[in-house]
């Protein structure tokens, strides 16, 4: 896969959208990508809606507060990207986190911050936010955690990988840092995993990646803390793994080691459904 050309920078309130930035800057210069910084989150009135109940002054005052909120982002977006000729600001769209999946179909790739709970900004998107966008548009997305430095991402690459759809599409996207990468490792879950990772190995050597290999056990209710455990062992900056999930009713049913990462990263994820 060629580099990502156009990436779709989520913007918000929360305390980690500097870091999200400051990634998609550097990004925007590795690859001679433009980014489109897009802000979004639920409207007030939508957090509380007993405000519509309520006299005129009490609407007024979460437009008020919708305003505040774009402002400050807008003013953080503009002090980081510093008149960077690749980051560009759109305005915030009307229909929200809804319209944000419709968007990021067109971008090669979309950058996310993992939900905090305990940030006051987490009421401002849907709590399946992250996992909607990548299941709705089917973009690979690049996901920072809420803790933790950031810094150069993909200088060691640890590549979850099963003979699914989702992994290839993953690995597809990943290999503009897979190239550059100095270590790149692949593990593998469940029995006779080499007659995989083989394969897998074979294929990125003819995009010029050596890969070292590694099984990682039995295919069970904890591969995804295992995953982050490897992660940490070989001191990987990223992780490239698919994102699996099945719709149920109108809402997306993650599998196991997916909702695992997504819930405790510690380092930078690229998913891609």
């Amino acid at each position: 896969m060629q580099a990502p050309g156009s990436i779709l920078l989520h913007l918000d309130s929360s305390a980690r959208t500097a870091q999200r930035i400051q990634l998609a800057r550097q990004l925007a210069e590795d690859f001679s990508a433009q980014v489109t910084g897009q802000p979004c989150l639920l409207t007030a009135l939508v957090r509380y809606p007993f405000a519509m109940e309520g006299a005129g002054a009490a609407v007024a005052a979460t437009q008020e507060q919708d305003k505040e909120a774009i402002d400050k982002i807008h003013k953080l977006f503009h002090q980081l990207a510093a008149g960077h000729g690749r980051l560009h600001w759109t305005d915030p769209l009307a229909d929200g986190p809804w319209g944000f999946a419709r968007q990021a179909l067109y971008a090669d790739l979309v950058i996310l911050g993992q939900r905090d709970a305990k940030d006051p900004a987490a009421a401002e998107l849907p709590s399946d936010f992250v996992s909607s966008v990548l299941l709705d548009s089917g973009r690979p997305g690049l996901i920072l955690p809420f803790s933790g430095e950031i810094g150069v991402v993909g200088r060691t690459v640890l590549v979850a990988w099963k003979e699914t759809r989702t992994s290839a599409r993953a690995v597809s996207a990943s290999l503009p840092w897979l190239q550059r990468a100095g270590q790149v490792h692949a593990v593998g879950f469940g029995e006779d995993v080499d007659a995989t990772l083989q394969p897998l190995q074979d294929y990125l050597q003819t995009h010029c990646v050596h890969t070292k290999t590694h099984a990682g056990g039995p295919e069970d209710s904890e591969v995804g803390e295992r995953l982050l455990s490897m992660a940490a062992d070989v001191d990987a900056d990223l992780l490239v793994m698919g994102c699996y999930g099945h719709g149920r009713t109108r809402e997306w049913v993650l599998g196991g080691a997916t909702r695992t990462v997504l819930a405790s990263m510690t380092l930078p994820v690229l998913m891609a459904h």
